[in-house]
């Protein structure tokens, strides 16, 4: 027969057996803690060095109305940077601020002596100006006013490996100062032909508005500026990217010391061999790089290196991409002597020594022609000079031969904040073809302060407007 009273008694002896079976709680690991707090203590120590970038400018819009034109309009966005000098010079990604007509950086810290000066939330805004900008390696310098600011140390990336713990810091989708922990998934990862840069892989959570933030090392070192995600949503699917602290540094002193950056060359052409390429070529081996080309009168071709040969090192250390070998010789200054291991044939190892000179393109060509007080445009803050038969003659690809290519940018002056490239051609203003300086600088000095302005420029055989507003 059922009974409640024999109920109550079954229920407080099966609750008093759990009870007794229970499993006390147990603190969690004394290295996990300790690890958590280390953590802690890094993030703390390095997030100050990263600040927010908030850039305004022009950009391509969609037409509301289905024109297949596309219209220029106003355009915010948010990147990040990482401060490496306490006098406030920054390095950020060049994509960050295209376009830009001006730049913000929301900087913690103090901005007066009586404030706490490592009080994250202690923030100001400052304007920023463009030192120097390198879109062969995606890289900018911009400068701040301030001292003694929070500043990261780079590191020898070379010495980077698989399975290095990092933090990437940034403004992930306008998120100031958030931290993302991972590992590094490749040292040195080539992405394809069209990029033959060489990046960090890792899977620390990176997101858009991350661009130009930090990676950074359990050393409280740089290790790379986060730059690019490969993703089919569009957000974080672990394949994160990031320009190495070694290419960086050198972008940076030649930036902020020259306002170019110059690179070397051999005077060849590499790619990443195939397992068809190896089988089609009979080579000995199928990875690594192969010498594809060879200019004539190059430094390779007098130093003995041929068509075929397979590039195992470079002053010892092993090559493993036509990428990687190719930003190694971009570092080195003209003058400086390679050591390149090389297999030839179906097992000759020999080593070629070329000598490395300064890798030529329009900008450098530019910067021997120019004279800073003939050439200057006061107004904009640029150089440029005038296009004549025997400067047309050496750019064989120009649409127009005249107008006014420019040389480069001083200090200061507008230019800081247009999206002028050394190289460009300045045909027209507002409809108006310029091909000499004298006529540039009187359509501009008839100008008022807040007029529009609407440079046609052709870059790299296309022509496209450049729109702003003259700001004195």
């Amino acid at each position: 027969m059922f009974s409640l009273r024999g109920l109550m008694v079954a229920s407080i002896t099966l609750g008093f057996g759990l009870a007794a079976q229970s499993v006390p709680a147990k603190h969690a690991p004394e290295s996990l803690v300790e690890m958590s707090s280390q953590m802690r203590a890094l993030s703390q120590q390095v997030a100050p060095s990263v600040v927010q970038v908030l850039v305004s400018g022009y950009g391509l819009v969609d037409s509301e109305s289905g024109h297949p034109v596309s219209l220029l309009g106003r355009e915010k966005s948010i990147g990040s940077g990482v401060i490496v000098d306490p006098e406030g010079y920054i390095v950020t990604n060049a994509h960050v601020i295209e376009g830009a007509v001006t730049i913000r950086v929301v900087v913690a810290g103090a901005s007066r002596p009586d404030e706490e000066a490592d009080d994250p939330d202690n923030l100001r805004t400052v304007d920023a100006k463009i030192i120097g900008v390198d879109r062969d390696s995606d890289l900018a310098v911009l400068k701040i006013e301030g001292t003694g600011l929070h500043t990261l140390q780079f590191m020898n990336s070379d010495r980077l490996r698989q399975g290095d713990l990092v933090l990437a810091i940034g403004a992930p989708m306008g998120l100031r100062n958030s931290v993302s922990f991972g590992i590094v998934s490749s040292p040195d990862r080539s992405v394809g032909d069209d990029n033959r840069r060489v990046y960090i892989q890792t899977d620390a959570s990176i997101n858009p508005g991350n661009s130009g933030g930090a990676l950074v090392t359990m050393d409280g070192l740089l290790a790379g500026l986060n730059t690019f995600i490969v993703s089919q949503s569009g957000g974080n699917e672990g394949l994160g990217f990031a320009i190495p602290a070694n290419a960086i540094r050198d972008v940076y002193r030649q930036l902020r010391k020259q306002g170019r950056v110059s690179r070397g060359e051999i005077g060849i052409y590499v790619q990443d061999i195939t397992f068809v390429m190896a089988k089609g070529l009979s080579l000995a081996r199928d990875h690594g790089v192969i010498v594809a080309d060879i200019l004539p009168d190059g430094p390779a071709e007098h130093a003995g290196l041929k068509r075929r040969d397979i590039i195992l090192a470079l002053d010892g250390q092993r090559i493993a991409s036509a990428g990687q070998l190719e930003n190694h010789i971009y570092r080195r200054p003209a003058g400086d002597k390679l050591e390149l291991q090389v297999l030839r044939g179906q097992g000759e190892l020999i080593e070629i020594i070329p000598v490395v000179r300064e890798r030529q393109d329009k900008s450098n060509l530019l910067g021997h022609l120019v004279h800073p007080e003939k050439n200057l445009i006061a107004r904009l803050g640029i150089l440029c000079i005038e296009i004549d038969k025997e400067l047309a003659a050496l750019i064989p690809e120009l649409r127009r031969e005249y107008g006014l290519i420019v040389a480069g940018k001083t200090a200061g002056g507008q230019s800081q904040f247009i999206d002028l490239q050394a190289g460009d051609i300045i045909d027209a203003v507002n409809n108006s073809p310029v091909a000499l300086l004298d006529t540039l600088r009187s359509t501009l000095s008839h100008m008022q302060p807040g007029d529009p302005v609407v440079l046609q420029i052709e870059r790299d055989g296309r022509f496209q407007y450049l729109a702003f507003e003259l700001d004195r």
